[in-house]
């Protein structure tokens, strides 16, 4: 585990590779379950299932630095849970935003 001690493992982190990794399985899956066939959306582009996520973990990213950027991660709310309570941050919007745009990149583009 040396090797790797330079990285910050939490549990968010954690949560964020175990989950990337599910919906890396799952397009997968899809893939060969359900072969896919190019679609043209807004973009006059000719775009897969994978084109879209890759546009939509891209653009997630973009949303999460602009937000850190302009509104920052102060914590919306504290849960009284345990003796210092587990706080809310603000990001949870911007992940709720970002949800919101994939879902708009799958159905349009």
């Amino acid at each position: 585990m040396d090797n790797i001690a330079w990285m910050a493992w939490t549990a968010p982190t954690a949560i964020f590779f175990v989950l990337l990794a599910g919906t890396l399985a799952v397009m997968t899956w899809l893939a060969v379950a359900y072969p896919e066939a190019e679609r043209v959306g807004i973009l006059r582009i000719p775009t897969t299932r994978g084109d879209r996520l890759f546009l939509s973990l891209i653009s997630a990213a973009v949303i999460h630095l602009a937000w850190i950027g302009f509104v920052g991660s102060d914590p919306l709310a504290t849960l009284p849970i345990g003796t210092d309570g587990i706080e809310i941050s603000s990001l949870w919007l911007a992940t709720v935003l970002s949800l919101l745009f994939a879902v708009a990149i799958f159905r349009n583009v």
